[in-house]
């Protein structure tokens, strides 16, 4: 006779409290639920290699065979959050922690890539 175990599935990896804290600014942008899917997803983006999709960042925490694995797909699909706000903070962010003080300077290329094909004019786009 198979014995089943009693004990529920393992819910992976914990969220390390460093990842916690640095990502707390990006909090009150998500609902407490969809938070704590959120920093499952961005810890399994850290950790996973090669293609970052939803289901190789909840097998790198873990959590491949969790009951909720839906979740964290609904999660990006519904978007019931503003992304543009969101990565306007996350830029900010991003700028005030790499360059504290001082002008921030943004570089332009503008080449002109040359293309030719039938379809193309002969000044090239």
């Amino acid at each position: 006779m198979q014995q089943h175990s009693t004990s529920p599935p393992p819910t992976g990896v914990p969220v390390p409290q460093i990842l916690r804290d640095w990502l707390q600014e990006l909090r009150m942008c998500f609902t407490a639920p969809s938070w704590e899917h959120v920093l499952v997803l961005v810890m399994g983006a850290v950790l996973a290699p090669g293609k970052r999709t939803v289901s190789a960042c909840l097998r790198m925490t873990g959590r491949a065979e969790a009951q909720n694995f839906s979740s964290c797909h609904q999660l990006l699909n519904r978007a019931r959050w503003n992304t543009h706000a969101m990565a306007r903070h996350l830029l900010s962010m991003v700028v005030n922690r790499l360059v504290p003080e001082g002008p921030v300077v943004i570089g332009m290329d503008d080449t002109i890539e040359r293309r030719w094909g039938r379809r193309i004019t002969a000044r090239g786009i």
